[in-house]
């Protein structure tokens, strides 16, 4: 299988041995089933350090353009994206956002892991973001476990706006399993969603040790440019 050359053949040794991760608190990760990979999004590092600090594959969700492309380099490049656990966004739904929620719980269904960053984007300062509400959806209408994961270190290595930084020994941290069966049916209560969402992003803090602000990261990225100033809405968005 791709995947398991690319994690114990090529890129795996070289991340491993290259950068020598720190990992504590795998052994909060199920090893079977379909669980959620909540964690701070500091730079592209990051999907890179998580799959290969566990056993089990993790999947994340893609654009579907980065499947598809012309001649030789557009079937590498699908191999790559598909070999590292990434799977296209189902288009069937009405917008990306949509399609994005389709295929994590169609991969949380077939008893896999799926990662997700609550923030929706990469944090250019640092800081942890408020996090968006699909990762509550997600749990809910699953009914999987979620395992809040915090990456430290990789914003040295790889600075927003920079292929690479400075050498840091990263540190990956997995938290205990958190259960909201108990929310079963109230995916449409914007109040639980906020609740639970919250709830994660904290867990999130305590493992990763940033400064949060109550302000998603998107938003906090247009107000450092100056483009705007209020909160933004929350969007149904993973």
């Amino acid at each position: 299988m791709f995947y398991h050359f690319l994690k114990y053949v090529a890129i795996g040794p070289i991340l491993r041995f290259g950068f020598w991760p720190k990992v504590s608190g795998k052994d909060n990760v199920p090893t079977e089933g379909g669980v959620i990979l909540a964690g701070n999004h500091l730079s592209y590092f990051d999907w890179l350090f998580v799959p290969l600090s566990l056993p089990r594959m993790v999947r994340y969700v893609a654009k579907a353009e980065y499947f598809e492309g012309p001649g030789i380099k557009g079937w590498l490049q699908k191999q790559f994206f598909t070999g590292t656990g990434n799977v296209p966004i189902d288009r069937s739904g009405a917008t990306a956002a949509e399609g994005a929620m389709i295929t994590a719980k169609r991969i949380l269904n077939e008893g896999h892991i799926f990662g997700i960053y609550p923030e929706g984007t990469r944090s250019h300062d640092g800081r942890l973001h408020k996090g968006k509400v699909g990762v509550a959806v997600m749990a809910i209408e699953t009914g999987c476990p979620v395992v809040p994961v915090a990456v430290i270190g990789t914003d040295v290595l790889a600075p927003s706006g920079k292929v690479f930084g400075k050498w840091t020994r990263p540190i990956i941290k997995y938290g205990t399993p958190l259960d909201f069966s108990q929310y079963a049916g109230q995916q449409g209560d914007k109040a639980v969603l906020r609740k639970i969402t919250d709830e994660i992003m904290v867990e999130i803090q305590k493992l990763s040790g940033q400064e949060y602000v109550d302000i998603y990261a998107a938003e906090a990225k247009k107000q450092a440019r100056g483009e705007g100033h209020g909160k933004g809405g929350d969007r149904k968005a993973s």
